[in-house]
Parts: C-alpha cells; structure tokens; sequence
C-alpha cells in the first residue's frame, strides 16, 4: 500500500512521525536486551531480576509505541486504530499486544519464573512477527518518497 499524496504530506508533517521512528529504535533495543536476557536466564537460571526488569520496560515500550501509534494513525489516516491502510499492522499489534500482557498477567500472578520467561519467549516472536510489518512499510514507504522526489525533479525540467 502506498500513501496517498495527501497522507504522505500528514506523515511527514506529524508531530508522531519522529516519534515513532525514535520509539521504535528504543523499542527494538529494549527487545534485545530482553531477549538476551531471557536466553540467558533460560541456559543458566540466573539474572532473574535484571532480565524481569528489562522484560517490563519492553512491555512499556510496546505500550507507549501503541498508544502514540494510535495518535500517528488517526492524523495520518483519520482512524486512531484499524484504519483500513494499516489494519494488517495494527492486527500484528494486537497480537503482540496479546503476548506481552500475557506475559505481564504471569509475572504478576506469581507462575514459575522459568514459565514467566517461556511466556516472554512467546511476546518476542510476536514482537518479531510485528517488526517486519513495520520494517516492511518503513522500506515501501522511503521508496515512495524517493520515486515522488525523483519525480519532482525530473517534472521540473
């Protein structure tokens, strides 16, 4: 899908638009840590609590991306969530949004930490499955731009 002309002046225009891209680098740092983390809890059973804390500010990273994703939505395409240009991206959303509670209902349900990091295990491939949608715009979305300034360019000759 590409943006319409009008929807590509709101993304560029967006005050969410560098927040997002600012967000999602912290967010997929935040994944790394995590899954590191969570790898090597599992091999070793030790750092429970650094690997806890890095796992929920993931979570919190996923929320604050969501919400202010939600902001950039409604601006860019007039839907705060679900907009027919973005629904497979916002359906990855949810299912990452589904893992990564799961994940938060088990920490605070006291289940067995090694069950608490299998949980997590699942978030992150949800959160893969996610970072490739995005990823995937992201790309179509530059060659947009570039191709409509190319022919800019070439139109003003």
């Amino acid at each position: 899908m590409n943006y319409t002309p009008e929807q590509l002046e709101r993304r560029n225009r967006s005050f969410w638009t560098p927040v997002q891209a600012i967000g999602a680098l912290v967010q997929f740092l935040t994944f790394l840590a995590s899954l590191t983390l969570v790898i090597r809890f599992l091999a070793t059973g030790q750092g429970y609590e650094v690997t806890t804390v890095a796992n929920v500010a993931k979570v919190l990273m996923l929320y604050f991306m969501t919400v202010t994703g939600m902001a950039w939505e409604d601006e860019v395409f007039g839907r705060m969530f679900m907009a027919k240009e973005f629904f497979w991206e916002d359906a990855g959303n949810l299912l990452s949004l589904a893992g990564n509670t799961a994940y938060l209902v088990a920490l605070f349900a006291g289940v067995d930490h090694r069950a608490q990091m299998l949980v997590m295990c699942v978030a992150l491939a949800t959160y893969v499955v996610n970072f490739v949608q995005f990823a995937r715009r992201g790309a179509r979305s530059a060659r947009q731009k570039r191709a409509q300034a190319l022919a800019a360019v070439g139109g003003g000759r």
